[in-house]
């Protein structure tokens, strides 16, 4: 489990909500961090830990600070639901590309069940930002996504994010089951040929993830479940699974791909 204080709460029958509050890295922290990074970033491609955190390190450098924060805050939900027992079935470096994947933020499986992961991340500096407002802004785009749609409901969207997940799943480093790539393979095929679906047919994990200032502030838990019940009537799909954290900062995460 995650060396950070969690909590778990059940919305309704089909939801659940974990609470995560990321204060520090400790050594503990690191430890884990360590033991996992490689996997997360690229498989078990068996590159060296020094080498991959160069490697994003590298592409950190040249990104604004909106652009760290969504990354760090997917990195840290990649963890979060590898170690609570889910199959990463993607990667989180892009296969083409300097940059975190696109499509989906997140494919995961679970005893036969396939699950749907969208981040989304914002910090205290902005105007209004809250963690039911960035779950409620993930599972739009996770709606949009599957239903081929911008948010609006009118305008296609340009971009396959099965091709993604499938060209993810296919690589030889993540170790898919042959039955869930040719399930993201049927899925891309017909969104190519114009048959969308409905979020209500997969199970999903949309996530908020808000960022401090760098001085630490406890978050009221009470507040973040009551909520994400009073937006529970926007959360789709047959299982949901929503994600909200709080991080010190980003420095946190950029100071460990630092050291050595």
């Amino acid at each position: 489990m995650l060396p950070f204080n969690i909590e778990e709460h059940t919305i309704s029958d089909n939801t659940i909500l974990t609470i995560i509050d990321i204060m520090q890295i400790d050594e503990e922290a690191k430890s884990i961090l360590d033991e996992n990074f490689v996997l997360i970033c690229e498989g078990d491609s068996g590159a060296g830990l020094s080498t991959v955190k160069t490697h994003v390190k590298n592409l950190y450098s040249t990104k604004n600070e909106e652009w760290i924060m969504g990354a760090t805050a997917e990195f840290f939900i990649h963890l979060y639901i590898r170690l609570t027992g889910f199959k990463q079935e993607c990667l989180f470096l892009n296969l083409e590309e300097n940059s975190i994947k696109k499509g989906f933020d997140g494919y995961y499986s679970k005893d036969g069940l396939e699950w749907l992961m969208e981040s989304k991340a914002g910090s205290t500096q902005s105007k209004n930002v809250s963690h039911a407002a960035k779950v409620t802004l993930a599972m739009s785009d996770l709606s949009a996504k599957v239903s081929g749609r911008d948010k609006s409901g009118k305008k296609e969207l340009p971009n396959n994010p099965w091709r993604e997940a499938y060209a993810h799943a296919s690589q030889y480093d993540v170790g898919t089951a042959a039955n869930i790539r040719k399930n993201i393979k049927k899925l891309s095929d017909d969104f190519t040929n114009g048959k969308f679906r409905s979020i209500e047919e997969f199970n999903t994990m949309p996530c908020g993830t808000v960022f401090l200032s760098g001085a630490w502030s406890q978050p009221d838990h009470d507040d973040i479940r009551k909520n994400i019940e009073q937006i529970s009537d926007k959360l789709k799909g047959k299982q949901v699974h929503a994600i909200c954290v709080t991080h010190r900062s980003t420095e946190l995460f950029v100071k460990y791909i630092e050291s050595e």
